[in-house]
């Protein structure tokens, strides 16, 4: 695991370190230390934590003007032991919404498992986006069934076209257009 780097390619447009607005404002990495695990596997170091031991994100882009903002996880998604959406929720999101996102894209193609505990944080953060929206990119099938299993999956828009999109081709803008453009014609 230790060998899967967050996506880089769009440092040049956005580094979470350096917004302001940013959780993870002023926060500095190193290239060498390897001090994050899932596990018993470690992490590159360009993981951020969000005080959770076994589900690790990274901010990718941030645009605050037209409110959506396209984050990258990486491990296992424990409601049920580590109360994960808790953390995410108070810790990353709300601060988030504060500074005027209401869009999200969570992509979860290094997302391991889901283990579930409730439903009322991601009920809230559903109502907290209001006129926004929750999309989740490229899970793995069975942690999209696992959500839909206990019925939490009516608070994100998922799955069809959203599991197969190739986001790395495109630009930040360009991929939220993607997204926003599917998620569009599922309300519709």
């Amino acid at each position: 695991m230790h060998y899967i780097e967050p996506y880089f390619a769009w440092r040049e447009l956005y580094i979470s370190a350096d917004d302001p607005n940013s959780p993870f404002y002023g926060r500095e990495y190193s290239e060498f230390e390897f001090n994050n695990t899932v596990y018993n596997f470690y992490l590159h170091p360009q993981w951020d934590s969000m005080g959770s031991p076994t589900l690790f994100l990274k901010v990718l882009f941030a645009e605050y003007d037209d409110g959506f903002a396209i984050i990258e996880f990486i491990g296992e998604w424990n409601d049920a032991i580590e109360n994960d959406i808790m953390t995410l929720k108070r810790d990353i999101i709300e601060p988030m919404i504060e500074s005027g996102i209401n869009k999200f894209i969570l992509i979860g193609e290094n997302v391991l498992n889901f283990h579930y505990s409730d439903d009322c944080y991601y009920e809230e953060w559903f109502d907290d986006v209001e006129d926004g929206w929750i999309a989740m990119v490229n899970f793995h099938d069975h942690v999209i069934a696992e959500f839909e299993r206990i019925r939490i999956d009516h608070y994100f828009v998922m799955g069809g076209e959203l599991e197969d999109i190739e986001w790395r081709t495109y630009m930040p803008f360009q991929f939220f257009k993607k997204v926003n453009d599917l998620v569009m014609r599922r309300i519709e």
